[in-house]
């Protein structure tokens, strides 16, 4: 396989040749990203070629979609918090600055970043960190992939089961009449 589904990381995820991808969620792929200097950095591709922004998607889809982002975002976290106790929290963007199509940004944040960049976003990290080959994606992150495709298999979203209410007659919610 070469580096070509990179020029087409959607279609790629589709056709099943993208490698970076953890798992197929309902409205998108969950991928890890190709750099790791954050370790866990994942990324939520939409799953329809040519949409570029959230509004272009039907209001039912565009909902999936935040939903996975959520379940990207608490599965990185879940895995982050198991594999480094330096963990602080996960930022999650939507940003669509460079890449013309919809994807979210799942970056988890850590103690131990220096205090320059820890309060900041992770775009304003040095551009020797985007670069630098120790931190792009290789077979070093296996167990870390692991992690996190094992956390996106063990969350069930409400909306993945069928909830049976007992029926004990109508339910008060508190309103007055």
């Amino acid at each position: 396989m070469s580096d070509d589904w990179r020029t087409d990381r959607i279609g790629a995820a589709l056709r099943g040749e993208n490698p970076t991808v953890l798992r197929r969620l309902q409205a998108g792929f969950a991928v890890i990203g190709d750099v790791q200097f954050l370790p866990g950095y994942s990324v939520l591709l939409v799953d329809e070629p040519g949409v570029q922004r959230l509004s272009e998607l039907p209001r039912a889809k565009r909902l999936a979609f935040l939903s996975d982002m959520d379940r990207l975002g608490e599965a990185v976290e879940r895995a982050c918090r198991r594999l480094d106790p330096a963990f602080r929290r996960v930022n999650l963007e939507i940003l669509g600055n460079t890449d013309p199509f919809l994807h979210a940004h799942v970056w988890p944040r850590f103690e131990w970043e220096r205090p320059e960049v820890v309060g900041k976003p992770v775009w304003l990290y040095p551009p020797d960190r985007w670069r630098d080959e120790r931190f792009r994606l290789g077979p070093r992150h296996d167990a870390l992939r692991e992690a996190i495709g094992s956390e996106l298999d063990a969350m069930l979203r409400p909306c993945d089961t069928e909830l049976t209410l007992p029926r004990s007659g109508p339910v008060k919610l508190g309103f007055t009449e």
